[in-house]
């Protein structure tokens, strides 16, 4: 049986329509921190009755119900959602039935009902006898404001949907090629649970300030860390700090644990440093296509030893469009560390934050530091006036690491809006949505370990 969309498309008898129902089970995209939906489906076929063997023959999927409803978080645009889906074959055929709607849909309103165009498929006949059709799987794309899929699976074994009588009519066989209708199944996926696109969210993900110190010996102690002079001796102005190894435990919508190298580098500026930090290459996977600048990294590097608090390093934007599925590089993060005491002071790598930019939303994902952690870098530093000693040279409120050297395991970031449970959700929602129908962003799926290799 031959799948495709070429040639004269024949309904040698009376078009037949039945409604067919059945469980569906629909993944949202893993960034959205959704679980899977359950749901009904219904659908309409719509086919011949009968047709002849070197007939090329139209289906027609009608949703008449998707097994979820837009969730109670954006709306979705007009036009911004496509449907594909798959018709299994059987009887005198086998295979399976592409089938594709056009993105021309209404405006879609949140806590609604999904509406789907109709899909469409062709496909020649080569052989006599009963040939039945089955919807199966299927697919929601949404286009804004960056493109996602949800994909929708049978959950219970379903029941043909259509039956065609082909008889022999005396034509040969085509043989043949499939023509040209579209794989479609391939990038949609059908997930109703329609999460929308994120025009006009609000920025659910706050900013990420304040933090408390939770554990962890992280950077105390000189552990390993690269040890510099503060500028008394030799007139040096270059600290290279060391490659150290961190486990990151995130919170929702992001990956569970994720693991990199982080060096932390210095620069002598006047009383003060720059810093800069380096990641390992090829962090994450992105989870979907995402326009430059739309993913930026933070940290907090926590000040241990003589001196007290952290210091926020930042980084740009992604400079060139990322492509789903491909490694994503963090660039590099980059502060000012003022010393606030005289003495040996070490920094150590704390939270890691990414900010996820969806149109007028900001997805934000806090990585807290799990275990203890060796310093990247000792100094001797001379006390500056508003220096940090005990505060915060970000600026940002957040915690100091504990005294005596003990680390916060946040790195001393501070507790952000997405420790809040409800918060955390909206942020969830507000991803979720936009992926889930499609249009969303950074799945981080699957998030890849942070590798080594900077």
């Amino acid at each position: 049986m031959m799948i495709g969309g070429g040639g004269m498309l024949l309904a040698a008898s009376p078009a037949q329509a039945a409604d067919i129902s059945y469980k569906t089970q629909c993944i949202p995209p893993a960034i959205s921190g959704l679980p899977p939906v359950e749901g009904t489906t219904q659908v309409q076929l719509t086919a011949p009755a009968e047709a002849k063997v070197g007939d090329t023959v139209e289906v027609v999927w009608k949703t008449v119900a998707a097994a979820s409803r837009n969730p109670d978080v954006l709306d979705l645009s007009k036009d911004t959602v496509q449907p594909t889906g798959t018709i299994k074959l059987g009887g005198a055929a086998t295979g399976d039935l592409k089938v594709e709607g056009p993105r021309q849909t209404p405006p879609i309103p949140k806590n609604s009902a999904m509406l789907l165009s109709e899909m469409k498929g062709s496909l020649k006949l080569e052989k006599a006898g009963d040939l039945t059709l089955t919807p199966d799987a299927y697919n929601i794309n949404v286009s804004k404001p960056i493109s996602t899929d949800t994909k929708c699976t049978p959950k219970e074994t379903v029941k043909p949907g259509a039956t065609i009588k082909v008889t022999d009519g005396g034509g040969t066989t085509a043989g043949g090629t499939t023509d040209g209708g579209t794989d479609a199944g391939g990038t949609t996926d059908g997930g109703t649970d329609a999460g929308g696109t994120t025009d006009g969210g609000t920025d659910a993900g706050g900013t990420d300030t304040g933090g408390t110190a939770t554990g962890g010996d992280t950077g105390g102690t000189d552990a390993g860390g690269a040890t510099a002079g503060s500028g008394g001796t030799g007139g040096a102005t270059d600290f290279p700090g060391k490659e150290v190894a961190v486990n990151f435990a995130c919170k929702s919508p992001g990956p569970a644990s994720i693991e990199s190298e982080v060096t932390v580098n210095a620069k002598k500026n006047g009383g003060g440093y720059g810093l800069t930090v380096k990641t390992a290459k090829g962090v994450m996977d992105s989870p979907a296509d995402l326009p430059a600048g739309a993913l930026k990294p933070s940290m907090q590097i926590v000040i241990g030893g003589a001196d007290k608090g952290s210091v926020a390093v930042t980084g740009p934007g992604n400079p060139d469009p990322l492509k789903t599925g491909k490694p994503v590089d963090l660039p590099d993060m980059t502060g000012t560390y003022k010393p606030g005491a005289s003495g040996r002071s070490t920094l150590t790598p704390g939270t890691l934050t990414i900010d996820v930019t969806l149109g007028g939303s900001k997805i934000n994902i806090p990585c807290t530091v799990k275990g203890a952690v060796k310093a990247s870098l000792e100094l001797d530093t001379t006390a500056q006036q508003g220096g940090a000693s005990g505060g915060d040279t970000a600026g940002s409120g957040g915690a100091a690491a504990a005294a005596g050297g003990g680390t916060a395991s946040g790195g001393g970031l501070a507790a952000t809006g997405a420790e809040d449970n409800g918060a955390l959700r909206a942020l969830g929602l507000v991803a979720g949505t936009a992926i889930l129908l499609g249009g969303a962003v950074f799945t981080f799926t699957p998030w890849r370990r942070l590798r080594s290799g900077r």
